[in-house]
């Protein structure tokens, strides 16, 4: 007869290494290295050494094999060098949005809202009284048949028109946003890496933008030189360049895109750490990086009542605590009738966000 044989309970050795822990901190030295794969994966393997990342169960060979078969990286078959894919570009703007915006309280459906009530299509959660003219479907039954309730008893149940409640509508804002990023090499100077944290709050602005609010519109410009657009795509891979600060071009490429934008409330973010060095005048630069340039002032300022007088709002966030550049974003706001904050790289991501929020509930 077979029976059955009992033997000591061995454990299977458990690896300490995890992919979604690995995966984060690759995304976040792809962030800070540009997009260069070789380069984020040399520096991790240099941390994995240092601080025992992997173990023997699960190495940083089976990590990249993982990285492959997950669709988070490719390998070019002309140059044989891995590239990150359009799944892991996506997985860095999600993990900048949960770092960023992470603590912050879902909302229900994501639309913005102004305080304003009236036809919208909307529904709120206050409730008025029934007037003529009134459509029949904003009419709160529930509500209304409770007032007919108290109103009259049960016996001699009726409903009349001053038991009728409505719910209130409220209107949704449409938004158009322009995020200045500057890339002067001021951004790494004095062994600050300021490059990496707007890129991060661009990501996570554009993800939840794509995600939450999908009526809204994201432009993102860098500016150095000069200005130009870039992709949201294109967002890990930027790099800051030798460069001076030409605001001038900056603004006058976001005024040309809003432009064509037909939502009624447009607004420019700009993130920057240092004053306007720069412009251009015919095919040459006018630069001068040694104090506010009368010359480049002047037409900053020029451009920031252009776009007051257009109703486009621009919100600094100047990432320095200098006096005299206070002052002069002191001065550009007041032409501009903006917003400015002076802050320091960890609270840039919550100022941004809270900006766009307050934004939203008004009417430009």
């Amino acid at each position: 007869m077979i029976g059955y044989r009992f033997t000591k309970y061995l454990k299977e050795a458990e690896s300490t290494a995890n992919f979604e822990n690995l995966l984060k901190i690759f995304s976040e030295l792809l962030i800070i290295t540009s997009g260069n794969t070789g380069e984020a994966l040399s520096w991790m393997t240099n941390l994995d050494k240092k601080f025992n990342l992997t173990d023997e169960n699960y190495g940083m060979g089976d990590f990249i094999e993982d990285l492959k078969k997950k669709g988070y990286l490719s390998e070019n078959i002309e140059t044989g060098k891995l590239e990150v894919t359009s799944k892991g570009e996506q997985f860095i703007r999600k993990q900048a949005l949960e770092e960023i915006f992470g603590k912050l309280r879902k909302s229900g459906r994501g639309e913005h809202k102004t305080f304003l009530n009236g036809q919208g299509d909307e529904p709120g959660s206050e409730r008025r009284n029934f007037e003529f003219g009134d459509p029949v479907n904003s009419i709160s039954m529930t509500d209304s048949l409770h007032n007919a309730y108290v109103n009259h008893g049960l016996e001699n149940f009726t409903i009349t028109e001053s038991d009728l409640e409505v719910v209130e509508n409220e209107f949704k804002t449409q938004t158009s946003t322009v995020l200045m990023i500057d890339i002067s090499h001021s951004m790494i100077l004095y062994g600050e890496d300021r490059i990496t944290p707007a890129k991060k709050v661009a990501m996570a602005l554009a993800e939840l933008i794509t995600r939450k609010y999908k009526k809204d519109t994201l432009d993102i410009i860098v500016f150095g030189n000069d200005a130009w657009q870039i992709e949201i795509k294109d967002l890990p891979y930027l790099t800051v360049g030798p460069y001076h600060t030409n605001t001038i071009a900056g603004l006058e490429l976001a005024m040309d895109i809003l432009r064509k934008r037909k939502n009624p409330n447009k607004q420019v973010f700009m993130i920057t750490d240092g004053k306007p060095t720069c412009m251009k005048v015919g095919i040459k630069y006018y630069k001068n990086a040694f104090g506010l340039d009368p010359k480049i002032l002047n037409q900053t300022l020029n451009l920031a009542r252009q776009c007051r007088k257009l109703q486009i709002p621009i919100t600094t966030f100047m990432i320095a605590t200098d006096p005299w550049l206070k002052e002069f974003v002191k001065e550009f706001t007041m032409a501009n009738n903006g917003n400015a904050y002076y802050s320091g790289l960890n609270g840039l991501g919550n100022l941004v966000f809270e900006d766009y929020k307050r934004n939203k509930r008004k009417k430009f």
